[in-house]
């Protein structure tokens, strides 16, 4: 029995496994609520330093993933504002705990949803939005019965994107959550921490594992998008 083989029947440790599934879940969910919020104003309202606003929210898609996670760790550290606030609240660090994991995949990909959702509300034919709230439909009832399902193709495709990179992020969330065994280890920290103690069959195995899983959510995310987009047509 090949090696690669041989280690899928023995007892792998799932915990990365369901880590990754849990905090990529959670980290897309997150970014969809706040990412739709921060795309419709950026697309929809005129306020000053607008301009300013966007480049603040699409630099973390320029900087290093580690000096990304560096500028996390002092914003969250228990010794500043944010994280003493939160350990009085939970009565706990948030840094180096899976909730760090969660919070560092969203904020990695949050920027690109955020970016691309813009643009695909800006897609949006105007006119339709007018002729509603021309017809008393308020703001709110215009995006969600209007805006949101005429951009629902891309919002989609951009949320299953989100899910697979979240999903495989590694270097904010080394940064943010550490690599602890049973805590706070993602399939791409075990794969990491695999190579280099030199099990490369267990790497492998990881590999394949996040792949495929990866693969997957694109695959059903192109397929629903497809289905839709001929149902529409016809």
């Amino acid at each position: 029995m090949p090696p690669v083989l041989g280690l899928l029947a023995s007892d792998v440790d799932l915990f990365p496994l369901w880590l990754s599934l849990r905090v990529a879940a959670l980290a897309t969910a997150m970014t969809v609520v706040a990412g739709l919020a921060i795309a419709y104003l950026l697309s929809h309202k005129q306020f000053p330093g607008r301009n300013l606003v966007d480049a603040f929210f699409t630099l973390p898609l320029v900087l290093p993933p580690t000096v990304l996670g560096y500028f996390l760790l002092v914003l969250l550290s228990r010794h500043s504002a944010l994280g003493g606030l939160w350990e009085r609240v939970t009565g706990g660090p948030l840094v180096f705990t899976w909730q760090a994991a969660v919070l560092a995949a969203f904020v990695h990909s949050a920027p690109l949803f955020i970016k691309a959702a813009r643009a695909a509300l800006e897609e949006v034919n105007y006119r339709y939005e007018w002729a509603a709230r021309s017809l008393g439909a308020s703001e709110w009832i215009t995006f969600f019965r209007i805006t949101l399902p005429l951009a629902a193709r891309s919002l989609l495709a951009l949320g299953s994107l989100c899910f697979a990179r979240s999903l495989g992020d590694f270097g904010v969330t080394i940064m943010l959550a550490g690599d602890i065994p049973d805590r706070t280890q993602t399939l791409s920290v075990a794969i990491y921490d695999a190579v280099e103690s030199g099990n490369g069959a267990l790497a492998r195995v990881l590999v394949l594992i996040v792949s495929a899983l990866a693969l997957s959510v694109l695959w059903l995310a192109n397929h629903w998008i497809a289905g839709r987009a001929t149902r529409q047509a016809s």
